[in-house]
């Protein structure tokens, strides 16, 4: 029976009327499939079904590795002039400091048939596959610390609390698949364990949308997913029968208290009895042939790096899922960018490119969405140091960020920033104009795309004035 049609007998004529004033609409939708509800949110033709999104924590420098400016050689060791950094914020740890212009430490070069300049040496694979790439070269943020900028690109809001992105599509849209989460998160971080962030839960959190909706963890030692494996002496079988008679327990409470939560804890015991059967296939790469798992890297058989992560993305998008997060940390190189860069891109570069690549020739890249980038950049300009140090601040006036497939225009280039990388000064970009964006080429009309809580109409866009990027659609 459609949980919808549930609805009244759950609900008693006192229930009713006492929860209408919180949104009766919101909890009957929050019990719906998400297949069936797709057929109400999607407003435009989708371009893409699925997207995985390689979160970059920390803030990749764009100045060193995507947005090439030549007039930062030429400015080297001249302070920056204080018109350009009047009343702009940066954090504390520069406070006071002079600010002298840093060239890039790297080297660039033109690749591919559209002639992009990227940092050649540092990112060679993701230089070989410049023609399948479009990168947006005018993002601008309003965050200038790690948590709120984070949460700012994942949920549409500063404050931690809100659904995360994964969490609203997959409420919107469902799950291809019955077998695993829609929404799957892996965390990896710099082999040197350079920065100190922390990967927060509300970083893949549903917010006030039903739980069932939250991102799943994918853990990278042990059990892929906590608790997933039955205890000694306990069967299959025997897990069954358990799961049968706490779901006649729970809903005979539902029934009692009309509370979607209740559906949402049945869906998710279902869920983990199928996982046990599903999970360790997918994470068997004794499938994959030594041509695959050799373009993702060395690392791709460690449990817990960027590598590993990336191919069970591709593995996880195979098999239906909806939305797969990976974060990587180890991109805030206060003092370390001489040292530290290198070592990250070493660690990232490979594989990001590999699954590209692998998609592609699985004919999968043109209904996935691709996304890779960061929070914000870091600073055209010198984090003052001692000794030879180097390192940049963090920078949310203009960086870089690439997406590919899924309706993306490839070998393409959208905004500007101006002659040094510190304003963006052509077509910018909000992280709302790129969650707009990522919406629409799902099929979605993110004005539309709400979920009534506490009285309002809540959208993962909020109601601030934000736009899809048409102009990066293919």
């Amino acid at each position: 029976m459609n949980p919808v049609d549930e609805l009244p007998a759950v609900l008693t004529r006192r229930q009713l009327l006492g929860q209408a004033g919180l949104g009766l609409g919101a909890a009957a939708l929050g019990m719906l499939r998400g297949e069936a509800l797709a057929e109400t949110v999607r407003r435009v033709a989708p371009r893409a079904n699925r997207v995985i999104y390689l979160f970059q924590n920390g803030g990749p420098t764009h100045v060193d590795l995507f947005d090439y400016k030549p007039k930062l050689t030429e400015l080297a060791g001249q302070p920056v002039p204080t018109s350009l950094i009047d009343g702009k914020r940066f954090s504390t740890m520069t406070a006071g400091s002079n600010k002298n212009f840093l060239p890039e430490i790297t080297h660039f070069a033109q690749r591919g048939e559209c002639g992009r300049w990227i940092a050649e040496d540092f990112l060679p694979h993701t230089a070989g596959i410049v023609d399948d790439l479009c990168f947006v070269r005018s993002m601008q943020t309003t965050q200038v610390n790690h948590a709120p900028a984070i949460t700012y690109f994942l949920t549409g809001s500063e404050m931690a609390g809100k659904p995360s992105m994964g969490a609203w599509l997959t409420y919107g849209l469902g799950s291809e698949t019955e077998e695993l989460p829609g929404f799957i998160v892996m965390t990896s971080r710099d082999r040197e364990a350079s920065c100190g962030q922390i990967f927060y839960d509300f970083y893949w959190g549903s917010g006030f949308l039903p739980s069932k909706f939250q991102g799943v963890k994918f853990r990278g030692a042990g059990d892929p997913v906590l608790y997933l494996s039955n205890p000694d002496g306990v069967s299959r079988e025997l897990r069954r029968s358990q799961l049968d008679d706490l779901a006649e327990l729970n809903q005979l409470n539902m029934q009692r208290l009309g509370d979607p939560e209740i559906a949402a804890r049945i869906a998710q015991y279902e869920m983990a009895y199928r996982m046990q059967a599903s999970v360790p296939e997918l994470t068997d790469f004794s499938d994959e042939s030594k041509q695959t798992l050799e373009m993702y890297g060395p690392a791709v058989l460690e449990k817990g790096s960027f590598a590993h992560n990336c191919l069970m993305a591709r593995r996880l998008a195979e098999r239906g899922c909806r939305f797969i997060q990976l974060m990587h940390a180890g991109w805030d190189q206060h003092s370390n960018l001489n040292t530290q860069l290198k070592i990250q891109c070493e660690d990232t570069d490979a594989p990001s490119a590999a699954l590209v690549k692998d998609l592609r020739r699985r004919g999968m890249l043109d209904d996935t969405l691709v996304i890779w980038g960061g929070e914000f950049g870091r600073t055209p300009f010198l984090q003052e140091k001692s000794g030879d140090r180097k390192g940049r601040d963090h920078h949310p006036y203009a960086f870089t960020i690439w997406l590919a497939g899924g309706g993306i225009k490839p070998g393409f280039a959208f905004g500007e920033s101006d002659d040094v990388g510190f304003n963006a000064i052509q077509d910018v970009v909000s992280p709302r104009d790129l969650q707009a964006t990522i919406l629409h080429l799902l099929g979605i009309d993110h004005r539309k795309f709400s979920f009534r809580f506490q009285g309002l109409d809540q959208r993962l866009t909020g109601v601030e004035e934000c736009r899809v990027v048409s102009e990066i659609l293919a």
